[in-house]
């Protein structure tokens, strides 16, 4: 039954559809233009449409008003009118019409309310320390839309509750969604300009319906409705209680929820910043991965309200923000670009000229503001394929080829793509395992792509945008045919956790400081405390000094010796010696994939294969003379 519907006078602000008492709602909306602009109710169960007129007396600027009296907002959807023009309401909090992946808009999208309690119980930020983080990015619908992913809501923010117990077992701490927020994943396929002839026989030899196939925008960093959880991520009718649940799942197993946001150009900052807070409250997500240009970084480093929410971009004006001496109390914002991918694939490989930037790469660790460190990334080649492939191989695509980034700083071992041969297939896992020994062992935050700890690959394809099949969605078969690897990632990941010295919330000062006889970080070649810095240098023994760092704010932790060899030929490294009563024990070695110790003292030098890494741990306890601990002085 209908009851009369009554209009008054409305609040310009919030903007969109706002639930202000029992059957009573305030509409808001920008609309420029001098045009008859207004309503229009769309009801749930069929019938005409209503269209309320905005009166001029109910307009603030370009924002126009109304309290609607009278309608149950359940039974309602809605969108804007201006004169001809039909506008779905960029902050309408819930998006119906694109609610099947892949399947044409329904009639038009139209907004809706998600006022409907949900019990959030005592759920609280985890505000998980940056230094104490693992990000593990993820796409939705990727991570477990295969047959092989063994969830029961394939695709879906419930399939990715489903996988709650795998994501604690690999030992991450969050999860980093690729857009997640409404946008229209379907596109006109890209015209692409030739010659008259080439453009007519094109037109003669095509059928129409093949002249303007739409594609799949797979990966979503276009506009899109950003106050809305996307509908065909959902299994269930109601995308906002799926969305929500799933952050309640993952806060109560201990992994935060990041969202990545991509706002283009034309977005004002006033929106950007209205979009973080609502998803911040209403969602209780974690952290922001901004993307795009002309990011008003200040603006949302500086909103109290934000404090608490880890906010990532390519770079912060930290003088701005901060000035020159003060530390947050929470280190929220941290920068996340590919500096360290491409230095790092450099060294990995072999290049010359390399060794000084992937030190500074291992022990960057700005006070103001955190480093997400990643050696691949939803762009580019998995670390699966930049082992196994020098080109681009984008052809599917259906831009012959030449879209994606020329160069991804990689090497196919020796065989470009699949191969047979037992040795190249060797080296690849062991460089596999030295780009993840080099990700995990650098002292900023690391972010492992979906996939990446189990070897997906991706056949080459290093922009793939618009694969909505087996190039992007996880072939979790893999986690049996490569699970050598797989356990050795989890391992890597273990060790980084258990032991605070291998990841600091403070950079090194390569200084002994509190008089221990060591300082906190220390560099080794062929002889003990120096370093050889040229061209030609691929080795280096990285010492950690446990000393600096306490297991349960109690104990001092381990010292921990960490030699690279990014060399073909094998080298030999000097030890440092340790405080008496104390050895070295080897517990990571990729290049037999070893990740613990056979109990064998390593005395004076570490011997190092071709394109190896070595982790050794220091065993037994100092002796004791008097208050002091015999040391080595540094320097």
């Amino acid at each position: 039954m209908r009851h009369e519907i009554t209009v008054l006078k409305g609040r310009p602000y919030p903007a969109g559809m706002t639930v202000t008492g029992e059957r009573e709602i305030n509409l808001a909306a920008v609309l420029p233009g001098k045009e008859e602009c207004g309503v229009i109710l769309y009801p749930r169960q069929g019938g005409g449409q209503i269209r309320l007129p905005f009166r001029a007396e109910n307009r603030t600027g370009n924002v126009s008003c109304m309290k609607i009296s009278g309608i149950d907002p359940a039974e309602y959807e809605y969108n804007f009118y201006s004169g001809k023009d039909i506008i779905t309401d960029p902050y309408a909090r819930r998006i119906s019409g694109n609610d099947k992946w892949g399947h044409k808009v329904d009639p038009v999208l139209r907004g809706s309310d998600v006022s409907g309690s949900f019990d959030w119980g005592e759920d609280m930020p985890l505000m998980t320390p940056m230094c104490d983080s693992i990000f593990y990015l993820l796409h939705v619908r990727g991570f477990t839309r295969h047959v092989s992913s063994g969830v029961e809501k394939k695709g879906t923010f419930a399939g990715i509750v489903e996988k709650i117990p795998y994501l604690k077992e690999l030992g991450v701490t969050a999860v980093e969604l690729m857009p997640a927020y409404e946008f229209l994943e379907l596109e006109q396929e890209k015209k692409r300009s030739h010659s008259m002839a080439e453009a007519a026989s094109r037109f003669m030899e095509k059928p129409e319906a093949e002249k303007e196939r739409p594609r799949i925008n797979y990966w979503g960093f276009k506009k899109g409705y950003y106050f809305a959880p996307k509908a065909s991520y959902s299994s269930a009718e109601d995308p906002v209680a799926e969305f929500k649940g799933m952050v309640k799942s993952l806060h109560e197993n201990g992994l935060e929820v990041i969202m990545q946001f991509y706002f283009p150009r034309d977005v004002k900052p006033g929106f950007i910043l209205e979009v973080l807070k609502y998803w911040v409250f209403e969602y209780h997500i974690d952290g922001i991965h901004l993307m795009g240009e002309q990011i008003p970084t200040q603006l949302l480093a500086t909103d109290p309200l934000l404090s608490n929410t880890k906010l990532f971009y390519y770079d912060f004006p930290c003088y701005d923000i901060y000035g020159s001496e003060e530390t947050p109390a929470y280190q929220n914002l941290a920068c996340y670009r590919d500096d360290f991918q491409y230095d790092m694939r450099r060294f990995l490989k072999g290049d010359e000229d390399m060794l000084g930037k992937a030190l500074y790469q291992l022990k960057k660790n700005p006070k103001q503001t955190g480093v997400v460190n990643f050696i691949a990334n939803y762009e580019g080649f998995s670390v699966a394929d930049m082992v196994s492939y020098e080109r681009r191989h984008n052809e599917e695509n259906g831009e012959d080829n030449r879209d994606g980034n020329p160069y991804n700083a990689s090497w196919n071992c020796g065989v470009e793509g699949k191969t047979r041969k037992k040795s190249v297939l060797s080296l690849r896992k062991k460089q596999m395992r030295n780009a993840m020994l080099l990700l995990l062992t650098a002292q900023g935050t690391p972010m492992i792509v979906a996939g990446d700890e189990f070897g997906h690959t991706r056949n080459g394809n290093n922009n793939a945008w618009c694969q909505d099949n087996g190039v992007n969605w996880l072939n979790w078969k893999q986690t049996e045919t490569n699970r050598e690897f797989l356990e050795f990632v989890k391992a890597v990941i273990a060790l980084r956790r258990a032991h605070p010295i291998l990841h600091k919330p403070d950079e090194f000062t390569m200084l002994d400081f509190i008089a221990s006889g060591y300082p906190d970080l220390s560099y080794h070649d062929r002889d003990a405390w120096r370093i050889t810095m040229d061209r030609i240098s691929r080795e280096v023994g990285v010492m950690y000094c446990g000393r600096y760092a306490k297991i349960d704010r109690v104990k001092d932790d381990d010292f921990f010796y960490i030699a690279y060899n990014m060399h073909w030929e094998e080298k030999e490294l000097a030890l440092p010696a340790l405080p008496k009563g104390m050895h070295w024990e080897k517990v990571m070695d990729s290049e037999k994939g070893t990740t613990e110790s056979d109990g064998a003292a390593v005395e004076k030098t570490a011997k190092l294969a071709g394109r190896s890494i070595v982790i050794l741990k220091s065993f037994g306890r100092p002796v004791k003379r008097g208050k002091a601990l015999e040391g080595v002085t540094a320097f």
